[in-house]
């Protein structure tokens, strides 16, 4: 037990470095495509590789992890308006980083104890679900928040019809971000888990 427990820490140790480094270090965790739009973050791959190693409560608190760095890097790094308009809000900071971890780790639960073929499309689904709930989560969440003000953040996404509902704004300016980093999650993610799940019955 106190093997496990030593072996556990140290991984997640590990992950919290990383987590830092793709926070802090420009071109690391986020990365931007369209000026003035938000960046296309690696953040979820790390997210669903954790949750699928560690299960779906280390991970929704990994996603915590996230969400307040999230709000730490709105108030204290300069960025493009729309993301600091977003993730100034705790709700919209928070909420979908927590959800982002938890579900990748109850679908590795789900799929554990699968054939090998039908595990590793597990990890590929739980890669993509990570992203596309924070994207999704995103959206709705930002299209409540700012209901009442919504003109103010859709003039700063670009060049949409007067009268366009925010959340059809915001489905076409963040989903295409969305829709990468799931797929691209969805393909690293049990290239990475595989391997790691090997190592870590090995050294018990």
């Amino acid at each position: 037990m106190r093997r496990e427990q030593t072996r556990n820490m140290a991984i997640t140790a590990l992950f919290i470095a990383l987590f830092l480094l793709q926070t802090f270090v420009p071109n690391i965790g986020y990365i931007r495509i369209l000026p003035g739009l938000p960046a296309i973050t690696t953040a979820p791959l790390t997210v669903a590789i954790y949750a699928l190693l560690m299960g779906p409560m280390a991970g929704a608190v990994f996603g915590l992890f996230w969400g307040i760095l999230r709000l730490i890097l709105a108030f204290t790094q300069p960025g493009d308006i729309v993301s600091l308009m977003l993730f100034q809000n705790v709700f919209i900071a928070v909420i979908p980083s927590v959800c982002a971890g938890l579900f990748p780790g109850l679908i590795g639960k789900l799929f554990q104890n699968k054939k090998k073929g039908i595990r590793e499309t597990g990890y590929a689904t739980a890669g993509a679900v990570t992203s596309l709930t924070n994207t999704v989560l995103v959206i709705l969440l930002t299209s409540l928040v700012f209901m009442n003000d919504s003109g103010r953040l859709i003039g700063y996404m670009g060049n949409f019809a007067k009268g366009t509902p925010l959340i059809e704004a915001l489905i076409i300016a963040l989903g295409m971000n969305g829709l990468i980093e799931a797929i691209f999650t969805a393909i690293v993610t049990p290239i990475i888990v595989i391997p790691l799940k090997k190592v870590m019955k090995r050294i018990g």
